[in-house]
């Protein structure tokens, strides 16, 4: 099969390279797996942290990516839930305890890091974190969902706000833009404000509903009740800090941060950005229930992803698009593997 594999851990540039397409084995399903034939792949900002060296792959080569939308094609000798033939995403989560807080177990595998993600032509991955997925969506609007759309529900839940409750969100990429429009729906009453470095990612925010957009270092005409970080940077955290309502929380819902902007946290004040029982909790990772509880409400929420597709062999450009470029929504690699089965 064809897949772009990451090789070495490097320093992106805006002319990096970082992927290799190769010719790999076809894989083969253990017994409690099945085997995807992917169609597309979300491309995410882990991956970024993970070709730098932020969370690294434990193994390499690795084939990357863990916004997963494909088809199941062979299934292993103990499957029982899933058929050949049915549409599945898969997320972050490859495996895990099983555990409601199977996010934090040792167990925690993920795809695209631990074992080999949707990079790639095929791939395998255990039923039980295989997600049937609506059939409203189409295969590029709903690999996004799987990480950027369900981290961010999980984050949403973890700011604890009830309808009428002010939101901000800091960046306005992948996940941001979905849970933007998620809270428009599920909570009307709530007014969201959004922070974002370029105006264009502001204006986006604005034409999706939110009630204010201003720069990263601004302050909100009103305290914010919390506020959801889904930026790779720190100054965004002490800007958030301080536009936090006493009693308000701050969910970090990032993988790892960088460390360029690491000295703006010096910036920080106890008495005015901490004190008053503001709180700071950061996103670890994802469970399977999330995944099937996001994905179950969608069934009932119109979220409409804003996507940029490339081809497979497009990878690179992508990452580099990510990690130098603004953000408009989701970039998504279309995957179209040999019309017959591999062996």
């Amino acid at each position: 099969m064809k897949a772009m594999i990451l090789e070495k851990i490097q320093t992106l540039t805006p002319t990096s390279r970082p992927l290799r397409l190769v010719e790999l084995p076809d894989p083969q399903p253990g017994p409690d797996e099945v085997r995807l034939r992917v169609r597309a792949c979300g491309v995410c900002h882990t991956e970024l942290d993970e070709i730098e060296g932020r969370t690294p792959p434990p193994t390499l080569p690795m084939v990357l990516g863990h916004e997963v939308i494909g088809v199941v094609d062979r299934v292993g000798s103990q499957v029982t839930r899933l058929q050949v033939g049915q549409r599945v995403g898969v997320g972050w989560i490859h495996h895990s305890d099983g555990t409601p807080q199977e996010n934090l177990s040792p167990a925690f595998r993920a795809t695209g890091r631990d074992a080999p993600g949707g990079y790639a032509e095929w791939m395998t991955v255990p039923e039980e974190y295989a997600f049937a997925i609506p059939s409203h969506l189409s295969d590029v609007h709903a690999a996004p969902l799987m990480c950027a759309g369900a981290i961010g529900y999980r984050a949403l839940r973890l700011t604890g706000i009830d309808d009428g409750q002010r939101l901000g969100l800091t960046g306005f990429g992948g996940s941001a833009h979905l849970v933007l429009q998620f809270v428009k729906q599920r909570m009307p009453n709530t007014e969201i404000y959004v922070f974002a470095r370029d105006a264009q990612s502001r204006q986006f925010a604005l034409d999706l509903g939110a009630s204010w957009a201003g720069p990263t270092e601004s302050r909100t005409p009103v305290s914010l009740d919390a506020i959801i970080d889904t930026t790779p940077a720190w100054t965004p955290i002490v800007w958030a800090l301080r536009n936090l309502a006493p009693g308000g929380r701050l969910v970090i819902n990032a993988i790892r941060k960088e460390a360029h902007d690491k000295e703006a946290l010096l910036k920080l004040n106890y008495h005015d950005d901490l004190w008053m029982e503001r709180e700071i909790k950061s996103v670890a990772n994802i469970t399977r229930y999330d995944i099937a509880d996001y994905l179950t409400a969608l069934e009932h929420v119109d979220i409409r992803p804003h996507v940029q597709t490339y081809h497979l062999e497009q990878a690179n450009d992508a990452l580099v698009d990510l990690k130098f470029k603004p953000v408009r929504g989701a970039k998504v690699l279309v995957i179209d593997p040999s019309p017959t089965s591999p062996g």
